[in-house]
């Protein structure tokens, strides 16, 4: 059999609304890693699950609630004092610590509403407009740090996701450290830019923006499932335009990314399921492409997953595209 390479994805053909119905072996665009895209075996039998979006506590009892958030040095607050929109604080239990050599890095909260109730996607756009602009803010201050070497800003959305407060917040996390993955993937962009002269991303926007995989495009920003999704209906959302990281977004790039979140989280959220959704920063690479990945966790890796690298996919991106648009 042969393996697929990344000009696989820039020649098959353009299969507007064809949904494969046998699998199929697809590699990712940049790296090494490789997923089954199996529709049938999404009908094969298995007991139903039900997942339940409940709040464990209280606003009485809530951490990140006003009563008990109020009374702690914050960061960043965005609004008034009393009537704050957006906080950010210090995490209370972190992995990584400044005052620690062999753990060294940054950990915060950004807790996205003073309001108990309401999830992320349930909140107005120009808020969530905000909540971009307060990730920008806190990376250009974290990134003055000479030792950070690594940025990452991250939600946790769902217990099976790994949160553990389901009051609305997300987190940034920073080290001086470089996760070798995305050493390994900075090096095979590069790599690609050498050979060809351009962005692989730059690419992969200008294929996907004309294909069945696009969910959404403004001109400015663009959403689409991935040709080798490694999670049911996983998402990107980037900038069209060449920009390095999440400090770089015009205020037009950054309410472009709050109504695709509104949008798709909605989407996520109709489906029962938990997600997580990151934005990376390697610090010292200035030619990154900014992306953001919104992962689902409706999947369940097994044997095959877990013990050969190979992820077996039952929903294909271009059936997960096809929700996404309805």
């Amino acid at each position: 059999m042969t393996i697929p390479r990344i000009s696989d994805v820039f020649t098959a053909p353009l299969r507007r609304g064809a949904h494969p119905q046998r699998a199929e072996l697809r590699k990712d665009y940049i790296q090494d890693k490789y997923v089954i895209i199996a529709p049938r075996r999404g009908k094969r039998p298995h007991d139903p699950e039900h997942p339940v979006r409940v709040r464990a506590v209280t606003p009485r009892t809530c951490v990140f609630c006003p009563q008990a958030i109020d009374r702690q040095s914050n960061i960043l607050t965005v609004g008034g004092k009393r009537d704050w929109l957006i906080k950010v604080i210090a995490n209370k239990y972190p992995a990584v610590t400044l005052d620690n050599p062999r753990a060294y890095g940054i950990q915060e909260v950004v807790v996205e509403t003073p309001d108990h109730r309401p999830e992320l996607e349930d909140l107005p756009i120009p808020h969530i407009t905000k909540l971009f602009e307060v990730y920008a803010e806190r990376t250009k201050s974290i990134s003055k740090n000479k030792k950070i070497e690594y940025i990452i800003i991250f939600k946790n959305q769902g217990g099976t996701a790994g949160a553990s407060i389901l009051h609305a917040h997300s987190q940034i996390f920073a080290t001086d450290f470089i996760p070798p993955h995305l050493f390994d993937k900075s090096q095979q962009v590069q790599a690609y830019k050498l050979k060809t002269g351009r962005c692989v991303y730059c690419d992969v926007v200008n294929r996907e923006r004309r294909g069945p995989r696009l969910v959404y495009d403004d001109g400015t920003v663009v959403a689409f499932t991935p040709y080798a999704s490694m999670y049911n209906y996983e998402l990107w959302v980037m900038p069209v335009r060449h920009i390095d990281n999440v400090t770089m977004l015009s205020a037009a790039e950054r309410r472009s990314f709050a109504v695709v979140f509104k949008r798709v989280l909605k989407k996520i959220s109709q489906l029962g399921l938990p997600y997580n959704y990151y934005f990376h920063q390697v610090v010292h690479d200035e030619d990154q492409h900014l992306y953001c990945k919104i992962t689902p966790r409706g999947s369940v890796w097994a044997g095959v997953e877990i013990g050969s690298g190979i992820i077996i996919n039952p929903v294909s991106p271009e059936e997960a595209a096809a929700y996404y648009k309805k």
